[in-house]
């Protein structure tokens, strides 16, 4: 089949409340059966929450973990997937079989299967390990996917090793927009307030989930994953606030040009629906792209400068450093 229908969900969680966040995974995934949606993507840790996380004490966040495959939750995508006949992702804390915790996520395919992508850049606690594989599959929807979560898209070999997989479409689970990112030109903290009061004042808050604490600052980074390696981008992104943040939603999908085939800026839990004709991507512009490669001019790119950090020391810097001027 050259056609696949694709959703991208935007929902706000509730920190550490799975049964909640469970019933919305599942009243979307209602919907999304019901507008006939073949591969369905929630948000980043949407089942076990996020931003509070980082508070967590190393015990807090074990007992907030469940295993792979036999977990709650891991159980819960695959029943829903079945009775839905669809594919869906959700994330969540995984308790992993070396006893180590990952900001894992979850796709369940129709026929039972699962796959499990580890956060390769994970930084929310220091007692979440970060992942040190891709992860690339065949669907039964005729397309090849790959998964990436949040900070895994900002670094542009992550998604070109992930189209050399030979990935047609990239789920890239989110929970950004609204950081204190330490930049100054890179998004930045909403007034919570926006959001409480997003009912007598929407306009308020989707201005500045279309502005550069949103909207705009992915759109200097996004659709270039999708254009630069010929595929199809589904971003799925938590909404609302999350602890003392703001996310911004926008979910949206892409098509192999980088252009957006559907999205939305509202202030509010969401579906957003495309239908990824696959046969674009024979003679995008990234395709093409990828084909012109020289590589054995990119030894480099596997090589070390000295001068790497951990994903984590380099996200919170800036706060060290305002502790230290303080």
């Amino acid at each position: 089949m050259s056609i696949v229908r694709a959703g991208a969900v935007q929902f706000q969680h509730r920190p550490g409340d799975k049964g909640y966040n469970r019933s919305r995974v599942e009243f979307f995934t209602r919907q999304a059966r019901e507008q006939g949606i073949q591969i369905l993507v929630f948000p980043e840790c949407c089942l076990s929450g996020y931003w509070h996380l980082r508070k967590l004490s190393d015990a807090e966040l074990e007992a907030l973990a469940e295993p792979i495959p036999e977990g709650e939750c891991t159980q819960f995508l695959i029943r829903l997937a079945q009775e839905n006949q669809l594919t869906l992702g959700a994330g969540l804390v995984e308790q992993g079989s070396d006893g180590r915790l990952y900001n894992s996520y979850v796709v369940a395919l129709p026929d039972g299967q699962i796959h499990v992508h580890r956060k390769l850049h994970a930084f929310i606690h220091p007692h979440i390990a970060s992942g040190d594989r891709y992860t690339v599959f065949d669907t039964p929807h005729g397309c090849r996917v790959g998964i990436l979560i949040c900070y895994d898209n900002n670094l542009v070999e992550n998604a070109r090793s992930t189209a050399l997989l030979g990935a047609d479409v990239l789920l890239a689970p989110h929970q950004t927009g609204g950081c204190d990112s330490g930049s100054p030109f890179a998004m930045g903290r909403i007034d919570p307030q926006l959001w409480q009061r997003r009912e007598e004042d929407p306009h308020a808050i989707e201005a500045e989930f279309r502005g550069p604490k949103g909207r705009e600052w992915l759109l200097r980074w996004l659709p270039s994953r999708a254009h630069d390696n010929g595929i199809f981008l589904v971003f799925s992104n938590g909404v609302g606030q999350d602890d003392d943040e703001v996310r911004t939603g926008n979910s949206m999908i892409l098509d192999p040009y980088g252009r957006i085939l559907s999205e939305t800026c509202e202030a509010a839990d969401a579906l957003v629906t495309a239908d990824l004709d696959l046969t674009l991507r024979a003679r995008s512009t990234g395709a093409r792209w990828v084909r012109a490669r020289r590589p054995e001019l990119y030894g480099m790119l596997t090589e070390r400068r000295g001068d790497e950090e951990n994903t984590r020391k380099i996200r919170f810097e800036h706060l060290e450093k305002s502790a230290e001027d303080a």
